[in-house]
């Protein structure tokens, strides 16, 4: 009896497990690892969370020098190369000109800058909903990409790269 009554509570949980997730969102997160680039010391973590036709950034640093760093998703999710070249260009699937992603044209791997404290410590988050985490979509898929730190800051209108300097970390976005 104990066993019947078991399996009818077991059975009932999962029926409704399954009805309250049929309407749910889904939810995707990829945590990855940069890898210090052109001897920089520059190491940290990055998550992308997709929830609702969004895409959320948020990558951690430490080891940066102090200011204004950019970030940008490259062609490819190879940091073999010990100044990061091995990554390629930026990703620029709709082939526009650089810019800031949001504001008018610009590289779909167009991130921005963020600003590192007197430690050389930095956060930057942004949200967008030109992306997608494994979709297949080959204009908004950053699987198979690379994310790059740069020494400086992207001015926005440099072609194609923004002026931002040498990659100091490197990440592949791979799941």
């Amino acid at each position: 009896m104990k066993k019947l009554i078991f399996s009818i509570a077991l059975i009932t949980i999962v029926i409704f497990g399954c009805k309250t997730n049929t309407g749910a969102t889904n939810t995707q997160k990829l945590t990855l690892a940069f890898e210090p680039k052109n001897n920089s010391g520059v190491f940290g973590k990055a998550t992308f969370t997709e929830k609702d036709g969004k895409v959320t950034l948020v990558a951690k640093l430490s080891g940066l020098k102090p200011g204004i760093h950019a970030i940008h998703i490259h062609e490819k999710s190879d940091c073999s190369a010990a100044d990061g070249s091995s990554a390629g260009g930026h990703w620029n699937p709709t082939f526009k000109k650089h810019g800031k992603l949001g504001e008018g044209e610009a590289h779909k791997g167009d991130i921005g800058n963020f600003t590192t404290d007197e430690s050389g410590k930095g956060t930057i988050t942004f949200t967008t909903d030109e992306w997608c985490i494994g979709c297949g979509d080959a204009n908004k898929d950053i699987i198979g990409k690379g994310l790059i730190v740069h020494q400086g800051a992207d001015d926005f209108t440099t072609q194609p790269t923004g002026n931002s300097g040498a990659r100091v970390a490197c990440s592949a976005i791979i799941k």
